[in-house]
């Protein structure tokens, strides 16, 4: 087995090193940390003692500079300078995992996957349902006809104080890294409504997001999206309406029955093998789907977030080895970007939006400068 040498991009205040990337690495059998990049230093001093790296840096531009690294992890969840981040291993020919959201704006997307395809570079990311053996269960039920005929498909965000635009960016794009799993990929066209103290969206709403988000507005959203087949999606977020247990997830509603799923790599899915999707209808109730099967005890044991880090990686140099695209690619961080950038899209222009967008920037930067 060939050993990758791998650099920790971490930013300690400004989004650290996500949910415990750096030392997901330390599981995995073949690779080297080299080095921790991270500008705070009592956040650098902290990260060289857990993962054991043999150099530290305040500049991750240093750190590309000096080290002749195989892969570069980028942690921050803070997305700010992700886009900077990403060039720059392009630049001296790394492969990347890394925290999400991907980037800000399409205009980002369009030109970090450039300079990847250019170089021929992998990059895998945090959306860690996306690796999960659930999932794979799940699409075989789907594909398989367990539920019937494939119809709907609904998320919600998890509704808490960010409920509305930074729910959208930070919990709604695993919902639709989902939706485009078992809906076929990218969805046609979004119809979206945005609301701020239950009235349209206007300019005074647009404020820059927390953890570098970008521009944000609004405390609930309604989206609808066509996705191939006749399959329709719906994701909606409003501000401290959480539910307890929460809602966040997928329902997915097929003409026989329907399944839930939520984000995470260990968690089970469930299945109600109901046409009426009520329990209450028909007396059948939910079963449970784990990798093994439907209501087949759950045979792994390898957790939720470190685990699924610990699979992401190994799929991200599985990809490289075997050339292949990685089971959640850089063309797929993209189309979750433009998922979210439709829904503003949508409001901006007050009726439906198809995709691929053609507006590439944050629309709510377009918004600012039309109404002042």
């Amino acid at each position: 087995m060939a050993t990758y040498r791998v650099g920790i991009i971490g930013r300690t205040g400004k989004g650290d090193y996500g949910h415990g990337i750096d030392t997901a690495f330390m599981k995995v059998p073949n690779v080297e940390i080299v080095a921790v990049s991270d500008e705070n230093s009592g956040g650098r001093a902290k990260a060289i003692e857990r993962t054991g790296a043999k150099s530290a840096y305040a500049s991750f531009r240093d750190m590309l500079a000096t080290e002749k690294l195989d892969i570069v992890a980028i942690c921050p969840r803070w997305i700010d300078q992700h886009h900077e981040m990403l060039l720059a291993a392009a630049e001296v020919g790394c492969h990347v995992y890394m925290e999400k959201p991907f980037c800000r704006t399409l205009t980002e997307c369009d030109d970090v996957i450039t300079q990847l395809q250019m170089r021929h570079l992998k990059l895998g990311i945090a959306h860690i349902t996306q690796y999960s053996p659930v999932l794979d269960t799940v699409r075989s039920l789907v594909e398989s006809g367990e539920i019937g005929t494939l119809l709907e498909l609904r998320g919600r965000g998890k509704e808490d104080r960010r409920g509305g635009g930074e729910d959208l960016w930070v919990l709604g794009s695993h919902v639709f890294a989902m939706m485009r799993s078992i809906g076929g990929g990218q969805p046609t066209s979004c119809y979206a409504t945005v609301t701020a103290d239950g009235q349209p969206i206007t300019r005074t709403d647009i404020v820059d997001g927390n953890e570098g988000l970008g521009l944000l507005a609004g405390d609930h959203i309604q989206a609808t999206y066509q996705f191939p087949k006749g399959i329709t999606g719906h994701f909606a977020s409003r501000r401290s309406m959480a539910g307890s247990p929460s809602r966040f997830g997928l329902q997915i509603f097929g003409s026989k029955g329907m399944i839930e799923m939520t984000s995470g790599y260990g968690n089970p899915a469930y299945i109600l093998q109901d046409g009426g999707w009520s329990p209450g209808r028909s007396g059948k109730q939910w079963k449970t789907i784990t990798s093994a099967g439907i209501d087949n005890p759950e045979p792994r044991t390898d957790g939720n977030y470190e685990g699924g880090h610990v699979a992401a990686i190994k799929d991200l140099i599985n990809a490289i080895e075997q050339q292949r695209e990685t089971k959640c690619n850089a063309e797929d961080c993209r189309g979750i970007v433009e998922m979210t950038a439709a829904i503003y899209e949508s409001a901006r222009l007050q009726g439906p939006v198809e995709l691929p967008l053609k507006t590439r920037a944050n629309p709510l930067s377009l918004w600012e400068s039309q109404k002042q």
